[in-house]
C-alpha cells in the first residue's frame, strides 16, 4: 500500500552531507513510506542536514528553522542532523521548539528509529555505522557515490569536524566493493569515494583486522567490471606517499583530478594548523604527481588570515599558488569556530580588513591563472561523459580531469563517452563540437 507522506531535505555543507541526506532519505522510504519532494510546503518531514564548516552555522540554522516553521504545512515535522546537529544537540530544541527531533552526523542510521519519537536527540560520536548497509547512493543516473569511512583523527585546530563525526573507523573494503558493483548494476559508470580523509583508509576497522591500504582500496574498486571512472574527496597531504601516487598516475580507471587541501603555504602556519606536513613537502608531492600526470588537475582549499599570519607567511601562500598553479582554490578567510582549538589564538587574530585585503589578492592571482590555464584547453580534443540536459539544445558533462563541457546534443548524447573538440574556455567551463 502506497504513502503520501513526503519528505523534503535542505542539504548543507560538503559532499559527505549530501551522501548522508540521500542515505537518510532511502532509509524513511525503506522504513517509514516516505517520499522525497523538491517542494517544502507540501512535505510531511522537513529535515535540515547542517554543516559546522562554513560561515556563521549556528545563525543560519536557525534561520533555517523559523523560515521552514512559518511555511509548512499543518502538522508537518522538522528534523535537523548533521554535524552543528552534534554540537548543538537538545540545545537546538531548547532554542527552536518547533523541531521535533535531532540527529547527529555519526548517527544516520538511526533516522527510522527517532523520527516519529518528539524531543528526541541522538548525537553521540561513539555510534559506530562502518558496518551498516546503506542502500546506494546516487547523484545523478551515470555517478554514484560510496563512503569509505566515518569520523576523522585529525585535530586541526581550525576546524570541528572531529568533535561532531568523532574518531576514524574504516568501512570493510568487501562492503564497499559490493555497494560499487550494485551502484554499476543499477547504471552507474562513475563512483566517487568519501571521506573526512580518505587516503588514511585503514588504520583503524571495526573488527581489528590487519594493514590495508586507500592503494590497496584503489586496486579492489577498479576491478569492478562496468565501472569507468574512480574519483575521491578528500585525500590529505601528509598521506600521500609515493605508493600512493604512483598508484593514482597509472591506474586508467582513476580520474586525473585530485584534491590536495593546502589551507597556508607556510610551514610556522600549518604547524599552528596542527596540519602535519610542511610547504616544501607539499610542493614536493604536487610536483611528483605533476611530473607523472601531465593532463592532472589539481584543486586546494585555502584559508587566510589565519591567527598570527604575517604578511611574509601569507605571501608563502601566494608563493605555492604561483608554483602550483590550482586548477580551482575554494578560498576562505578565517572565521573563529566554537570548539575549536584556534579560538584560544583570539588575541592574535588578524584584522578584518586585512584578511579581506588577502583575499581578494589571492582571488586575483588565482582568476589570472585560471585565464592562462584554460585557454591551453582550446583546440584540443577531449572525452566527455555527457551527464545532463541544458537550455537551448545544449549537452554538459565532465572530462576524466574533471573538467565541464558543453555542447550542442540531445539526450541521445546522455550516459554517453563523447570525443569534443574544445572551442571556447572560460574560468570555470569549456565549449565545443562533438568529433565523429
Amino acid at each position: 500500500m502506497s504513502s503520501n507522506k513526503k519528505l523534503f531535505i535542505q542539504t548543507l555543507g560538503c559532499q559527505m552531507n549530501d551522501t548522508d541526506s540521500q542515505h537518510m532519505a532511502s532509509e524513511l522510504e525503506k522504513h517509514k513510506d516516505y517520499v522525497q519532494t523538491n517542494i517544502m510546503e507540501e512535505a510531511d518531514l522537513i529535515i535540515i542536514n547542517t554543516c559546522s564548516v562554513r560561515e556563521k552555522p549556528v545563525s543560519r540554522l536557525f534561520s533555517e528553522i523559523g523560515q521552514f516553521n512559518k511555511k509548512k504545512k499543518q502538522g508537518a515535522k522538522i528534523g535537523v542532523a548533521g554535524c552543528t546537529a552534534s554540537h548543538l544537540g537538545e540545545d537546538i530544541i531548547r532554542r527552536a521548539p518547533a523541531v521535533d527531533f535531532v540527529l547527529g552526523a555519526r548517527n544516520i542510521s538511526k533516522i527510522k528509529d527517532i523520527v516519529d519519537i518528539k524531543g528526541s536527540v541522538e548525537i553521540s560520536i561513539n555510534h559506530d555505522e562502518s558496518t551498516y548497509e546503506f542502500a546506494t547512493a546516487k547523484t545523478n543516473k551515470y555517478r554514484a557515490s560510496v563512503n569509505i569511512s566515518v569520523g576523522c583523527d585529525k585535530k586541526c585546530t581550525y576546524c570541528i569536524v572531529p568533535s561532531t563525526r568523532g574518531e576514524e573507523i574504516s568501512i570493510p573494503p568487501e562492503m564497499i566493493v559490493d555497494q560499487v558493483r550494485r551502484s554499476v548494476a543499477e547504471g552507474a559508470v562513475e563512483v566517487t569515494l568519501l571521506g573526512q580523509n580518505v587516503n588514511s583508509y585503514g588504520r583503524n576497522f571495526s573488527d581489528g583486522r590487519g594493514k590495508y591500504t586507500f592503494t590497496n582500496l584503489l586496486q579492489d574498486v577498479s576491478k569492478v567490471e562496468g565501472l569507468e571512472r574512480i574519483r575521491f574527496t578528500s585525500p590529505h597531504p601528509l598521506h600521500m606517499d609515493d605508493e600512493f601516487i604512483e598508484e593514482f598516475a597509472k591506474n586508467p580507471k582513476i580520474s586525473k583530478c585530485i584534491h590536495m587541501p593546502l589551507q597556508s603555504g607556510s610551514t610556522s602556519i600549518l604547524r599552528a594548523m596542527k596540519r602535519g606536513y610542511t610547504k616544501e613537502w607539499f610542493l614536493n608531492r604536487a610536483a611528483k604527481l605533476r611530473a607523472l600526470v601531465p593532463n592532472l588537475r589539481i584543486t586546494t582549499d585555502i584559508i587566510v588570515a589565519f591567527p598570527g599570519e604575517t604578511q611574509e607567511d601569507f605571501e608563502d601562500t601566494l608563493d605555492v599558488v604561483n608554483q602550483v598553479r590550482f586548477n580551482q582554490i575554494f578560498n576562505f578567510k578565517y572565521s573563529p569556530r566554537p570548539g575549536t582549538e584556534a579560538l584560544n589564538f583570539a588575541d592574535i587574530e588578524i584584522p578584518d580588513e586585512n584578511g579581506s585585503a588577502r583575499l581578494i589578492e589571492l582571488i586575483e592571482l588565482h582568476k589570472k591563472h585560471l585565464v592562462e590555464i584554460m585557454d591551453t584547453y582550446v583546440g584540443e580534443t577531449m572525452t566527455v561523459l555527457i551527464e545532463s540536459l541544458k537550455p537551448n539544445g545544449e549537452v554538459c558533462g565532465f572530462t576524466d580531469n574533471f573538467l565541464q563541457v558543453f555542447t550542442k546534443g540531445s539526450d541521445e548524447l546522455l550516459g554517453q563517452f563523447v570525443n569534443i573538440k574544445i572551442t571556447e574556455a572560460s574560468r570555470t567551463s569549456l565549449k565545443g563540437v562533438v568529433v565523429l
